[in-house]
């Protein structure tokens, strides 16, 4: 079992000294990964609800600091050495996947190819409307900027013609590191999102689960993949984990989880390092 940090630069992560202590300490107390979340906007008084926390709204208030997903992951690129970096996740539809292509594996090149696209379709309606995106297109929208994004990695340049997005003959460089490109991690807790990743995805990661919701979840996952021709085994599966102990860890193991992402233990600058060390001792080096 292989473990990240979630929402690595919201709060006072956005800050650079804090932002700096977590992912080195991160780095050495043995995590994998860390993954940036993202919101551009959140607009002022939202009706959405959020689908990770039984309030219906996100933990930390309207205000809450959240960086640029991508910006930090470069800044830690520069500070570490093994850490992997991962969007978790990038509102892919309200991007233009061009951008998107160019971005990714430009922070791919910079880390010696620890780059990981972790895209999702977003659930805040009033933030789809304030940046001129229809919010009941943004599932249409994700699987074709996905494949586009796909297309601009190519070793050749080809043309793209979808029903969002079209362009000729164009070259974008670099390209990732990996011949295969970037892997790109499907986001989200929906049936949708686990065809998405069936038929997509070289990683699923869904943001919430108990044991017995996720192995429903993940079932649909592999009839997609089967009816498609497509061995499962082939999706790495990361869970977002909230609480934890030992025994939920081995039995998300079980469920073939093969990453668990966490959000930080504590945002105090003075405990980070004992919390994070902590977490190390009590759960990664035990499961």
């Amino acid at each position: 079992m292989r473990f990240g940090i979630m929402v690595a630069n919201t709060g006072p992560l956005s800050l650079p000294d804090h932002f700096a202590l977590m992912v080195r300490t991160a780095e050495a107390v043995g995590f994998e990964s860390i993954w940036t979340a993202e919101h551009v906007l959140v607009p002022v008084g939202y009706q959405s609800r959020y689908p990770y926390s039984s309030r219906g709204r996100m933990s930390g208030g309207e205000d809450l600091p959240i960086s640029d997903p991508f910006l930090p992951l470069a800044f830690a690129a520069a500070i570490t050495h093994t850490l992997r970096l991962a969007t978790g996740v990038i509102i892919l539809p309200q991007r233009h996947p061009a951008y998107v292509a160019k971005e990714a594996a430009t922070l791919d090149v910079l880390s010696g190819g620890r780059m990981i696209l972790g895209v999702g379709v977003g659930w805040l309606e009033e933030e789809s409307a304030a940046v001129n995106v229809p919010f009941k297109e943004r599932g249409a929208r994700t699987n074709e900027a996905i494949r586009a994004i796909r297309s601009l990695w190519k070793a050749e340049p080809e043309a793209f013609e979808g029903r969002f997005y079209r362009w000729g003959m164009v070259q974008s460089h670099p390209k990732p590191v990996r011949a295969r490109g970037v892997p790109i991690v499907i986001g989200g807790h929906s049936a949708a999102a686990a065809r998405r990743a069936a038929r997509y995805g070289d990683g699923f990661f869904p943001g919430r689960g108990d044991p017995a919701s996720l192995a429903e979840l993940l079932g649909v996952m592999r009839d997609e993949c089967r009816a498609i021709g497509r061995d499962p085994a082939e999706i790495e599966l990361t869970l977002a984990l909230r609480s934890w102990n030992l025994d939920l860890v081995r039995r998300y193991q079980d469920l073939g989880i093969s990453r668990l992402a966490i959000a930080p233990p504590t945002y105090a600058k003075d405990e980070l390092r004992a919390e994070l060390e902590a977490f190390a001792q009590r759960i990664m080096r035990k499961a």
